[in-house]
């Protein structure tokens, strides 16, 4: 039997500080999401690969987070995730990813589809055992991540891959490789965007692509992040057939000093409001289901920087969700990669 594991970031289990010191904990503590030295020759060369070297010793690391970082940021960040909690079906990420999977097991009626995260509850691991447990003998996994970096799709495969270190009997594995220029993942975009436009009431001055920002440091290091965000700008701009001074691509979400990619979103609104465009519309083609960084970050604190600056109107447009055509490219890109299988 198939089994078909929808594999996403993670959320934490309540919008409150003592559930954010553990997420946060386990976030951060991934040396792919906080890469302080570069790979070195000998990570790629043949063998078993080795996780890159920190720059500060583990344990000075580990202290960090534990008594300085997660203990500052955990108030800050439960107060955000308060802001787009509901009280029955908790964080807009969780309830979607669960309508994704719900849809997903609909068109796959003789596979197991399921969903496990990759910070948090229900964890990949997790996931993978039940899929066994019910027979699963071969999985295609699919990261929730349609432009490749090391901070997120290698991630999930890490994380799927230490799951299976666990197992006896290993399954065969398949993964859907990145879609960030995929034509139907590009066509359920465009129908998102459209049809939220179509319904506004008001017309928006200029259009922002924001996705999320890496340091540049790891793009320097050959991370292909920013070269997969700007294809899929590009085959979407071209599937709505808009004209360059239409539409501005940046990156949100910096965290800490080092510089990341840019431009940054909140420069951009802020200066666009500053020119006198007063109404715009955010799109978030890298995220495919609504979490904090798209209802929070652009919806409240994105457009709070844009009213102060003069703008009157930001539309954070909802990101691909439950929306038909979403789950049919979602079936699309499992029956290429799954083929003979499901």
């Amino acid at each position: 039997m198939t089994g078909i594991l929808l594999i996403q970031l993670g959320t934490p289990d309540a919008p409150t500080a003592k559930a954010l010191r553990p997420y946060l904990k386990q976030f951060l503590s991934d040396p792919r999401v906080v890469e302080t030295k570069p790979f070195t020759r000998e990570y790629f060369a043949a063998g078993p690969p080795r996780p890159p070297r920190r720059s500060v010793p583990a344990w000075l690391w580990k202290a960090l987070l534990r008594f300085v970082i997660v203990p500052f940021r955990s108030s800050a960040s439960a107060a955000k995730y308060a802001r787009i909690w509901h009280p029955e079906t908790g964080s807009p990420l969780m309830h979607w990813t669960k309508r994704q999977t719900a849809l997903l097991q609909e068109r796959f009626p003789d596979a197991l589809v399921t969903f496990g995260m990759m910070v948090g509850n229900p964890s990949v691991e997790v996931a993978v055992r039940d899929l066994l447990n019910k027979g699963a003998d071969r999985i295609v996994a699919v990261p929730m991540f349609p432009q490749y970096s090391s901070t997120t799709t290698a991630s999930a495969t890490d994380v799927l891959f230490k799951a299976l270190l666990k197992v006896r009997v290993v399954p065969a594995v398949r993964v859907v490789p990145p879609y960030y220029d995929h034509p139907v993942y590009i066509d359920a975009m465009a129908k998102v965007i459209e049809g939220d436009l179509a319904a506004l009431g008001w017309e928006p001055e200029h259009f922002v692509f924001s996705f999320h920002g890496i340091p540049q440091k790891y793009a320097q290091r050959g991370d292909p992040y920013s070269s997969h965000v700007v294809r899929t700008t590009r085959a979407l701009v071209a599937r709505l057939g808009w004209p360059r001074g239409k539409w501005t691509m940046t990156y949100q979400s910096r965290f800490g000093k080092d510089p990341w990619l840019k431009p940054y979103t909140d420069d951009v609104l802020e200066a666009l409001a500053k020119k006198g465009v007063k109404r715009v519309a955010v799109g978030l083609p890298g995220f495919t289901a609504d979490c904090l960084e798209t209802v929070d970050e652009i919806g409240h604190e994105s457009a709070e920087v844009f009213h102060k600056a003069g703008g009157e109107k930001l539309r954070a447009v909802p990101c691909l969700n439950d929306h038909p055509r979403w789950i049919d490219a979602l079936e699309s890109l499992v029956r290429t990669e799954g083929h003979g299988w499901v």
